[in-house]
């Protein structure tokens, strides 16, 4: 495994990839991403939909490149694609599918985009890194260094079939604001684009798409609960939203607190919060398949993240 990602942050399995990705070039990357963390909900989709935008961009440069997705449709063309952005940039980014991943807790069982990182070409095989690590509802699953075949990084990136909405908005918004994003039914992976097309493409308010969004922690919270409550099966669609957001979190309060930005025993309280959402919305999904909603379970753990979300207040990085 690369020296960066020997001890990267616990993130979400894309941003801990992102992180691991970013920091061969930004040994800070880390402590950028906790300043960079917050959790921004859309307000104005149908039938209480959700997206998020959990930090504002940490992988534009200074000469303005960034990452974007590419895709094919066959094998042969994305194993092309790969090889061209590894003898650019040495490394890539490649979306990955858990339920062909033999070292996560979910394969064979479990389908969802998991990021990976390539990060070399040999003879004998691809090297691969995979640096996640978390106690899933399937299992543990530890982080991973190797070599894949042909046929095996091939099986690794699959695409992902039967996903719902909440997919495309995680995809097209895991950078920060939303980015163009291949049909789901290719292959995907990232590059570095040219020096300029992030200036060219920004909006002016910053926001992360053309939609309406809440960025102040309490109102987000608010909106987020108003939805859950509303349709009690959104729970399951919007749990492993809320669990990335607790470890961001997590990791933003600790950065936080070394630099002395907010105090231990606040930071704490907000961090043990956090962590209880996820569980919860578990619970109440299970309840909810079983067709008894257990709303004020939900009501209760977002009240109590809420009252140590006003607790806390160290300095808030902008919308942008």
């Amino acid at each position: 495994m690369p020296d960066t990602l020997a001890k990267p942050p616990q993130l979400s399995c894309y941003t801990t990839g992102l992180v691991g990705y970013l920091a061969a070039e930004d040994p800070a990357v880390p402590h950028r991403f906790a300043t960079a963390t917050r959790l921004a909900v859309r307000t104005d989709l149908p039938a209480h939909g959700l997206a998020f935008s959990h930090h504002t961009r940490v992988d534009i440069d200074a000469d303005g490149r960034e990452l974007a997705y590419r895709g094919a449709a066959d094998w042969a063309a994305a194993r092309e694609g790969l090889l061209a952005e590894l003898a650019a940039r040495g490394r890539v980014l490649a979306v990955a599918n858990t339920e062909h991943l033999a070292w996560a807790p979910g394969y064979g069982r479990a389908a969802a985009p998991h990021w990976i990182l390539v990060h070399g070409r040999r003879d004998d095989g691809w090297q691969v890194a995979d640096p996640f690590a978390a106690l899933t509802p399937h299992g543990e699953q530890r982080p991973f260094a190797g070599l894949l075949d042909d046929a095996d990084l091939a099986r690794a990136l699959t695409p992902v079939e039967g996903y719902g909405p909440e997919v495309l908005h995680r995809d097209r918004l895991v950078l920060g604001d939303a980015v163009p994003v291949p049909p789901m039914d290719h292959y995907r992976w990232l590059v570095r684009t040219e020096p300029g097309h992030a200036a060219a493409r920004r909006r002016p308010d910053d926001a992360p798409d053309d939609g309406r969004w809440l960025f102040e922690p309490v109102p987000v919270l608010s909106h987020i609960l108003a939805a859950l409550v509303a349709d009690p099966a959104a729970a399951a669609r919007h749990t492993d939203d809320m669990w990335a957001a607790a470890r961001h979190y997590a990791h933003r309060n600790a950065v936080l607190v070394s630099d002395g930005l907010l105090d231990p025993e606040t930071a704490a309280a907000e961090t043990a919060a956090w962590q209880e959402i996820p569980k919860i919305l578990r619970i109440a999904a299970m309840s909810a398949a079983r067709g008894r909603p257990r709303t004020g379970l939900v009501e209760e753990a977002f009240t109590d993240l809420i009252r140590a979300t006003e607790k806390s207040s160290p300095v808030a990085p902008s919308e942008g």
